[in-house]
């Protein structure tokens, strides 16, 4: 018996200490808590501020404002501050009184007697509306001068219903109101910009991915930009505006593509995928008032539905990143962390995941006084990843580090990351550790783009600092414009060989900076060979480039179905996850709802590269084309698909 106790002790150690050198993840590090709610509210949250004596503000799509007393504590209070307003989606504290942005106009809430409530509902400033339903209204932020800024979405065509109009001045634009209560339109080519923030007294919006918009996107906004999308150039022309490109002009440089077909019926744009692309950098060559996104967020991998920004405030309280950029996702249900600096006057920077696994869409963040973060979530009519259509949570920094990419910045020859804590010399001297890709968006009047003109790049040598925290990464090839994947799966930390929690970065590159180059005998040129043998082992594919000019295999289809554990990492990588699960109905229908479609495989391979919006008539969000998904991988994909069905 002492025998077997013996060897039973010997194992548990073994699987302890085995458990104890797996890399930890980030829920390892930053908590989900959940606060009661009282039964019977009910918060698709659009806006969130935290009140100087500590309390929470919330507006919701429903039209209400709470306030909660006590935030923090197994207990909190909640009282409805304000009701019977319309489809709140921002909320800003200003000298006492609450402001909001209902659909059409800006309005101050004032509880005069005391009493807890709001008595006094006085309009500020009222823009128009045609009625459409997508003319939500996202704000009010709070500029330095205590004046505030609104953005206003556009709506859809009725025939084009994929089409973004601006049927009336302010939508598809950023506008400005005055402290004396005066409209200002600021700047234009927004599409949907559920994101406007405030960050360090300067102004950024985001976009979602649609027509126009290849995908997610942060900008910077000054007066008399524009970021992209045409339909507010319709009122480029009024004599107030600051916008001095035209819908000529514009039209002029790109194809709207408004076909028709032999019943005159509207032809819906669809990514072709041998086409020349054209890009928004193009545009800014042209015309100065262009404004390129600070930070492109990935399609699926980084974002789906772009919400706001936040700014970590908290000195330390909430982490190893302060005074760093948060941007939420509505469609993942996730946050991303942003490190963004200016080169050449224009910002830039990279997007590194953060926190998942949220239970409904982010929409709006704000920081508490002990350094946690309230999520303000909401899901009706959108579609995220998360089994709630709408909630408040918390997240919550444990104290311990994770082993990060802290900062990520340009250099003429490459990069130059930070860590959160020193890293193992021999992984981070070995070429082999590191991969580095580039490619670009569309800019084209179809929904989303995949992303094209793609090249791997090679990583020609590094150099580690001598505190291990710091690495140069030379790569040939750095291309101006473009999103740089830069993928560190091989690099270790010092201490205790953790993997990072989040291994890859995407830097948009805007400007490469100047300065000195490292030389070659200042650089470590060493390949263990790790990698090559990895590639070798795996059987070669076909590439299928995004802009056409690989060859395509002709035919590739998967024999037999594969199991769940084979296909989850093909869905994963080709970004498929970011909108479907296996049962239920997230930003897209669930496997199970497809399989029940009855499509052959070779039908679903063919919805992969060119889908079909109009069979899934209940979703909003149609789905992007995916050309850039290798054929053997869409045929597996779509196998297993069917395999549900049985």
């Amino acid at each position: 018996m002492k025998k077997i106790a013996l060897i039973a002790l010997t194992l548990l150690s073994s699987l302890t200490t085995l458990r104890a050198q797996e890399s930890p993840k980030e829920e390892d590090f930053y908590k989900i808590v959940t606060p009661a709610i009282p039964e019977g509210i009910i918060l698709e949250v659009g806006g969130l501020t935290t009140l100087p004596n500590g309390s929470l503000a919330i507006s919701t799509r429903r039209g209400e404002v709470w306030i909660v007393d006590n935030p923090t504590s197994r207990t909190p209070h909640f009282r409805k501050f304000a009701t019977g307003l319309h489809e709140i989606l921002g909320l800003a504290y200003k000298e006492g009184a609450l402001y909001c942005a209902q659909r059409g106009e800006l309005t101050k809430l004032i509880d005069k007697n005391g009493d807890g409530k709001a008595d006094v509902y006085e309009t500020v400033y009222a823009w128009p509306l045609s009625g459409h339903y997508h003319e939500y209204s996202f704000g009010p932020k709070l500029a330095p001068d205590g004046s505030f800024f609104v953005s206003g979405n556009v709506a859809f065509g009725d025939e084009e219903w994929w089409r973004g109009e601006s049927r009336v001045p302010g939508r598809g634009w950023i506008f400005h109101i005055t402290n004396d209560g005066k409209y200002e339109p600021y700047a234009t080519g927004v599409r949907s910009p559920a994101g406007i923030s405030m960050i360090n007294g300067e102004l950024f919006y985001t976009d979602n991915q649609g027509d126009w918009m290849g995908t997610g996107g942060i900008f910077q906004v000054k007066k008399g930009d524009f970021m992209g999308h045409p339909a507010g150039l319709k009122w480029a022309g009024l004599p107030n505006s600051p916008v001095k490109l035209t819908e000529k002009q514009f039209f002029a440089e790109r194809d709207n593509r408004q076909n028709r077909n032999a019943q005159n019926r509207a032809i819906k744009p669809e990514n072709i995928v041998d086409e020349k692309p054209e890009f928004l950098y193009q545009l800014k060559e042209k015309y100065d008032m262009v404004r390129l996104p600070a930070v492109w967020l990935p399609y699926g991998v980084h974002g789906v539905s772009t919400a706001e920004l936040i700014a970590d405030n908290t000195n330390g309280d909430f982490g190893p990143f302060t005074g760093q950029i948060f941007v939420g996702d509505q469609g993942q249900s996730n946050i991303m962390r942003v490190v963004l600096e200016k080169v050449k006057g224009e910002y830039q920077g990279a997007s590194i995941g953060f926190r998942s696994g949220f239970q409904s869409g982010v929409l709006r963040m704000a920081f508490d006084k002990d350094g946690s973060m309230y999520v303000g979530e909401t899901n009706r009519g959108w579609g995220s990843a998360g089994d709630a259509n709408q909630g408040l949570q918390r997240l919550v920094w444990n104290g311990k580090m994770p082993f990060e990419m802290y900062t990520v910045k340009a250099m003429p020859d490459g990069f130059e990351i930070e860590f959160t804590m020193p890293v193992d010399r021999k992984s981070a001297e070995d070429l082999d550790s590191y991969k580095v890709s580039s490619y670009l968006y569309k800019h084209f009047p179809v929904y989303g783009s995949p992303p094209v003109n793609t090249e791997e790049l090679t990583v020609k040598g590094v150099k580690l600092s001598a505190d291990g925290k710091k690495v140069r990464v030379v790569v040939d090839g750095l291309r101006q414009y473009y999103v740089h994947k830069i993928q560190l799966e091989g690099v270790r930390s010092e201490s205790n060989s953790w993997s990072l929690v989040h291994p890859d970065a995407y830097y948009t590159l805007n400007n490469i900076p100047d300065g000195e180059k490292l030389k070659t005998t200042e650089i470590k040129t060493t390949r263990s060979g790790k990698a090559q043998a990895a590639v070798e082992k795996t059987p070669a594919k076909e590439h299928v480039s995004p802009d056409g000019k690989g060859k395509t295999p002709e035919k590739a289809v998967a024999t037999k179905a594969p199991t769940w554990e084979q296909i989850k990492p093909i869905l994963a990588k080709n970004t498929c996850l970011a909108c479907h699960t296996v049962d239920k109905k997230v930003v897209g229908p669930s496997y199970q709802d497809v399989a029940k479609r009855k499509y052959t495989n070779e039908q679903i391979v063919d919805l992969i590269y060119n889908p079909k919006p109009e069979n899934w008539p209940d979703y909003a969000t149609p789905m992007a084309p995916m050309p850039q998904v290798p054929k053997a991988d869409a045929a597996k994909i779509a196998a297993w698909i069917n395999s549900l069905a049985k």
